[in-house]
């Protein structure tokens, strides 16, 4: 659904805003692409003519949310994932802005490129679509891109996407020219000679089901040394997807130490453990692979201290036959987009997390990293705003999912939560009905 540019009232709903800590009952005012006000008692005060005035007693009134890790196919595999696709999903997700991987076919490494996603995504997606760009050259970690014409083009971020940079001296040029431009470094933290021919987390579990591990070591070496070549070179440092507890000391010290670093955890790293997998659920098989309990416990302790600043959904979707395999040979990706905010919604419902802490890293702390205007309820900004029950019970349906492939960890789950209207630019793209 995609409504003509009419003034719009969301009234009698309870607000939340991360970006002022905000969480009260009252309405919001929307018009000319704008958020006019958000604050009580707007409606009893006299609205524009022609206003269309929703009621949204009982529901959440929120940011738009800003995914900063997400594949989407175009061009080049078109087939898994295009724009207007992963937009149609985000739009029912609550996500009013994705940031796509460069992991494409040609990759996002020169600025013709950046030129054709953003026009393409102009053309077909409904949500605000920003390329991250690609580190090095062919995603080969070997030379690297010219950022500052990438970052002129468009590119919000640079990134190798799910590969590791694994020559030091490349990272460190990276972060020292990066920083030149201002320009954020997001890095996949897996050291590839450690992880083998690894396929679960490395532990009883994996022993038992007579499957290779991977070391939580893979993760927390890799970002030792970034961590220090980000104190080397001053430049600005996102690890893209945290998993352990061993990774988040490594973290702390590097805030601690006032390093210029930031990190994300996967939407599936926080409310999804090993034991999951069970017989071999190979829909459950992600990269980096989901960890021990007591893992994804200190994820969420980070996520509420704010050590963890980001939750994404790390969306990668495979095609069918890429997943219905042994899980040894299966495909390594699950889509998330559309279930991002759903499935943290039951950290929520389950007290482990506030409302205000999942939004701030789904919203507010993404938009301030990557210097985007949204995340934010405040008066004149941009109008991405989501409406949300957050207590209507359902079952995840993946035939019911918007995007091409349907290889969802959530499959038939039980939800608590919908998204029931999201508003790009003061448009309504998705309405539940």
């Amino acid at each position: 659904m995609l409504s003509e540019r009419r003034p719009i009232l969301l009234a009698n709903g309870r607000i939340v805003d991360p970006s002022r800590d905000l969480d009260i009952l009252g309405d919001v005012l929307i018009a000319d692409g704008v958020v006019r006000e958000a604050k009580r008692g707007i409606g009893a005060a006299g609205v524009p003519e022609g206003t269309d005035v929703i009621d949204c007693r009982g529901k959440l009134i929120a940011p738009g949310l800003i995914d900063m890790r997400a594949f989407v196919g175009e061009p080049g595999a078109a087939s898994r994932e295009t724009l207007a696709s992963a937009s149609q999903a985000a739009a029912a997700g609550g996500v009013t802005t994705i940031i796509c991987q460069p992991e494409t076919s040609p990759t996002i490494d020169d600025p013709a490129t950046v030129d054709f996603v953003l026009r393409r995504a102009r053309d077909t997606a409904i949500v605000h679509v920003h390329p991250m760009a690609a580190i090095t050259k062919g995603l080969e970690g070997r030379e690297m891109t010219e950022i500052g014409l990438l970052k002129a083009a468009g590119a919000v971020a640079f990134s190798d996407g799910a590969k590791s940079i694994t020559n030091a001296q490349v990272m460190r040029r990276a972060l020292t020219y990066a920083g030149d431009f201002d320009a954020l470094i997001v890095h996949h933290t897996e050291d590839p000679d450690l992880i083998g021919d690894g396929v679960m987390n490395e532990g009883e579990l994996a022993a038992r089901l007579g499957l290779l591990g991977i070391p939580k070591a893979a993760e927390a070496v890799m970002l030792e040394r970034d961590v220090r070549l980000a104190a080397l070179t001053g430049g600005r440092y996102h690890a893209a997807s945290i998993t352990c507890a061993d990774s988040l000391e490594v973290l702390r010290r590097a805030k601690d130490a006032g390093l210029r670093v930031s990190a994300a955890a996967s939407i599936n790293h926080i409310t999804l453990n090993e034991n999951d997998i069970g017989p071999y659920r190979t829909f459950l098989k992600v990269a980096p692979p989901l960890r021990a309990e007591d893992d994804r416990k200190a994820l969420i302790e980070a996520l509420t201290s704010g050590l963890l600043d980001v939750v994404m959904s790390d969306h990668n979707p495979q095609d069918v036959e890429t997943k219905r395999l042994p899980f040894a040979e299966a495909e390594a990706g699950a889509i998330g987009i559309e279930t991002m905010l759903i499935a943290g919604l039951r950290l929520v419902h389950n007290d482990e997390l506030s409302l205000l802490t999942l939004l701030r890293a789904m919203s507010t702390r993404p938009a301030e990293l990557l210097s985007l205007p949204g995340g934010t309820l405040r008066s004149g900004a941009p109008a991405d705003v989501i409406v949300v029950d957050i207590d209507v019970p359902w079952v995840l349906d993946p035939n019911d999912l918007k995007s091409k492939c349907k290889n969802t960890p959530f499959d038939e789950a039980r939800m608590q939560g919908r998204v029931v209207r999201t508003i790009v630019s003061g448009r309504t793209v998705y309405e539940y009905v």
